[in-house]
């Protein structure tokens, strides 16, 4: 995911039309009319939920099950991306799998949310201590999280797209079009600045924290039940 949210960054810098090639791989919208801004969100928010399904469900499975729940966790993720379509045509075929996916990841959104708010503070406090512009608004995460958590057609998706949204001070979603066709959703966080490129950035640094928070979440309760075992 890092990989390719650097490559959205680093194309949208040479031009709109690259950006908008680049930020097409990583998410399911129309991209041919977005705008910078556009552009910029799309690949925020698809960074922001990645943290849950790509990162902290997958290592919450693990640590339950081992590989074979983790690999059982993953496939049905990756069902989901394959036939979990909007379409009429594949409505029914695909929604199984979606159900199943927002099953799989009712836990690990929350957690990852959470970890989110903490690591906007973290960064803050390393922010104010080094002596750099502070980007992390914590308490403003927290608060578009508890406001806006349940915006979404999923029940899983805006708990971290709200957390990253009031993090970094700006407003994600909003309606976008799929295949041609308008969605409309509601908006995630408030406008306190306009979205930036930097926010790219600052999005996939808000996911490595929240990872490495994890890793110690369940690390920690791991050894709390093994040693209740022995």
């Amino acid at each position: 995911m890092r990989d390719e949210a650097e490559n959205v960054y680093l194309k949208l810098g040479r031009s709109l039309e690259e950006g908008r090639k680049a930020v097409s791989r990583i998410v399911g919208r129309d991209t041919e009319a977005l705008d910078r801004s556009g552009v910029i969100k799309a690949c925020v928010e698809t960074v922001a939920e990645s943290t849950t399904d790509g990162v902290v469900s997958p290592m919450i499975a693990y640590c339950a099950g081992g590989a074979p729940l983790s690999l059982l966790y993953k496939a049905i993720n990756t069902m989901d991306s394959m036939i979990g379509y909007k379409n009429e045509r594949y409505r029914f075929f695909g929604t199984a799998a979606a159900r199943l996916d927002d099953a799989a990841n009712l836990l690990g959104a929350r957690i990852a949310a959470l970890c989110m708010i903490f690591s906007a503070g973290i960064l803050r406090l390393f922010s104010f201590i080094t002596g750099r512009v502070y980007v992390y608004r914590p308490l403003n995460a927290l608060l578009v999280f508890a406001r806006d958590r349940y915006c979404h057609q999923s029940p899983n998706s805006a708990q971290t797209e709200s957390t990253c949204a009031g993090a970094l001070g700006v407003q994600l979603a909003g309606d976008a079009f799929y295949e041609g066709v308008c969605e409309h959703k509601p908006t995630l966080g408030d406008e306190l600045r306009p979205v930036h490129i930097g926010d790219i950035r600052h999005s996939v640094v808000l996911m490595y924290a929240a990872s490495v928070l994890a890793v110690l979440l369940c690390t920690g309760v791991k050894l709390l039940v093994l040693s209740a075992f022995l």
